[in-house]
């Protein structure tokens, strides 16, 4: 197991530096989590849900206030050291880059701080500069790349200890489509090379696209874990059947509701029993463009918390 979190609190006091201290607030409460080797594992939540403040945990740049969490088999505590030898952290945006050093001294440093001989070090700058399609701009300052650019260079950065274990903090956050498109793929390729993965995300589509599991938490709990399809189908949720057609299937067993848009008839039914039924009402009745439509990861978060965090 990659990550064992058991019953993990974390509370803090408002207030900042040298300010009064005010109310106490939990930004995890009670937490359990358990992320197997090799998995691209996902934790969506609205801001505030706890999702930052787990990462932290994990990575020992914070104690936890109660309850355990292991990684890579050792816990947080007590075997820090060990943990930071094999865990990456990668996040979005503009945090823990140095505009005034360029790519390749980016990753010396980096390098240096993990202790790499100097043989490996540039072994595995050039390395990550050449698979990361930074190698033409290797020598230029890091303040002068596009974010797509500078995400590649995070990357690079959390790769260059080799980890076990890579967290992302919204890792696509302002990045273009083609920028995010070629970051899923290198999830996907860290994975299948055996590390285990744990990212942070509003992006609902992203994680559907490269997660194994998905754990939804909001207000420091953990409100459901699963596969994003099996998270979709044991939600309750109604399915949806789309054709191009104006025939009355209101009549149908489980039919709940329709609507018409541009032409296209949706109709909304309790279940996949019920969605097969108007399937074959209307396949039976000459209709040929017609579809299922499961419901999707981002209406199963939608549901169960709403569309807090969906802004970003």
């Amino acid at each position: 197991m990659s990550v064992r979190v058991q019953d993990l609190t974390r509370t803090f006091r408002k207030g900042k530096g040298w300010r009064p201290k005010g109310d106490q607030v939990t930004a995890l409460d009670g937490l359990t989590l358990h992320v197997p080797e090799h998995e691209v594992h996902g934790l969506l939540g609205p801001n505030g849900a706890g999702k930052t403040t787990l990462c932290k945990i994990l990575s020992t740049i914070l104690l936890p206030t109660s309850g355990t969490a292991e990684v890579l088999g050792h816990d947080v505590v007590s075997g820090a050291a060990e943990i930071r030898r094999h865990v990456g952290i990668v996040f979005g945006g503009e945090r823990g880059l140095y505009g005034k050093l360029t790519a390749r001294q980016t990753l010396r440093y980096w390098a240096a701080l993990h202790l790499l001989p100097d043989a490996r070090a540039k072994e595995r700058t050039d390395a990550l500069l050449t698979r990361l399609g930074l190698a033409d701009k290797a020598d230029d300052l890091v303040e002068t790349f596009s974010r797509g650019m500078k995400q590649r260079v995070h990357l690079a950065r959390g790769l260059i200890g080799d980890p076990k274990l890579i967290l992302f903090d919204e890792p696509t956050t302002g990045m273009d489509p083609v920028a995010a498109r070629d970051f899923r793929e290198l999830i996907t390729e860290l994975r299948d090379e055996g590390r285990t993965i744990l990212i942070t995300t509003h992006d609902m589509d992203e994680a559907e696209e490269v997660c194994d599991r998905v754990t939804l938490i909001d207000n420091g709990r953990v409100l459901a874990t699963e596969t994003p399809r099996g998270l979709a189908e044991m939600s309750g949720l109604h399915r949806w059947v789309e054709a191009e057609t104006t025939l009355d299937v209101t009549g149908i067993p489980g039919v709940v509701g329709t609507e018409t848009r541009n032409g296209l008839l949706r109709v909304k039914t309790t279940d996949d029993r019920a969605a097969r039924a108007v399937l074959d009402f209307l396949l039976d009745n000459g209709v040929r463009s017609v579809h299922a439509v499961p419901p999707r990861l981002e209406d199963v978060y939608l549901d169960l918390i709403g569309r807090r965090g969906m802004e970003v």
